[in-house]
């Protein structure tokens, strides 16, 4: 049974939103499809940079109502995943199909003087930017906001959880295990093999002690790169220990901890259960980390 908390759900009374979790891949797919032709938008797409060049690819997701959390019965679940309850997005938005890479970042950096640290490890190219705090990502949705004339920011919890899941209910949006095929997390603590506590076991891949190039692995179901694992990505969400009395419009609680933010899909270094779709880890606000990237929303009018 699906557990609740005693918060009513007002977004059960509504009819017109559509639950993700009732439709098959297909139909998840062509749905997306509508709510870019809503706007007259590709499916994937990216925005046009002051400059003429082009911002990150981002992906339409449409609005909907879906389960956020987890159970007792899903290998992994915690206590800070609980209570499992609806939750109702209203409105369409986008979503960068990839963490924002150093690439990407550089170009904000050399226009705005931002200062690289020598002091720490940076990744170059269309790897993962890292070891920034949040309020630099935030930054940089500012800007990017600027040289687009449209809106960007980071997403809330909720509203990566559903672009995250696209539709499903198992701990990954792969299915009920992943591999090293799928999900880049730290080998020597897999999913299946530690749920079924098998003390011996061959490894299904080898460890790899950074992030991967982004889009290295493959696509959920609407068109998002490696939501888990790689890089533990930034919400724009202050840290709560539980989901009860959560907002059902999937915004944040206000009674937040002001010095921590909700962090999710693990990464490289974390064991297989941190990737879960529900899986969800507090970091300080002015915590910076190897493992620790971002991807941007952008509202749609």
């Amino acid at each position: 049974m699906t557990e609740q908390s005693m918060t009513p759900d007002p977004c059960l009374d509504d009819e017109s939103f559509v639950f993700v979790h009732e439709l098959n891949t297909t139909e998840l797919q062509d749905y997306q499809k509508q709510a870019a032709d809503k706007r007259g938008l590709e499916v994937y797409f990216s925005d046009r940079m002051l400059d003429g060049s082009t911002g990150p690819e981002l992906a339409v997701i449409p609005a909907g109502m879906f389960e956020m959390g987890s159970t007792s019965l899903e290998y992994g679940h915690c206590s800070e995943e609980a209570p499992q309850h609806y939750v109702c997005l209203k409105d369409d938005f986008a979503l960068c199909r990839y963490t924002i890479t150093a690439n990407e970042f550089d170009v904000f950096r050399r226009e705005t003087g931002w200062y690289k640290r020598r002091d720490l490890v940076w990744n170059e190219g269309q790897f993962p930017m890292m070891n920034i705090a949040i309020h630099d990502a935030q930054h940089y949705a500012q800007w990017l906001s600027e040289k687009t004339g449209q809106t960007y920011r980071l997403p809330t919890e909720a509203e990566w959880e559903y672009a995250c899941r696209a539709g499903t209910l198992t701990p990954f949006a792969y299915g009920e295990d992943v591999s090293c095929r799928d999900v880049h997390f730290n080998s020597a603590f897999p999913y299946q093999e530690m749920k079924d506590q098998r003390r011996w076991f061959l490894p299904r891949c080898f460890p790899m002690p950074k992030a991967l190039m982004v889009g290295s692995l493959p696509a959920n179901t609407w068109g998002l790169h490696e939501m888990h694992g790689n890089v533990q990505e930034f919400t724009s969400t202050a840290w709560v220990p539980h989901h009860l009395h959560a907002n059902r419009d999937g915004s944040p609680a206000e009674a937040g901890d002001p010095d921590r933010i909700v962090v999710k899909g693990g990464s490289w270094f974390d064991a297989g259960v941190h990737a879960r779709s529900a899986a969800r880890m507090p970091r300080m606000r002015m915590e910076i980390d190897v493992n620790l990237g971002f991807r941007l929303l952008r509202e749609l009018d």
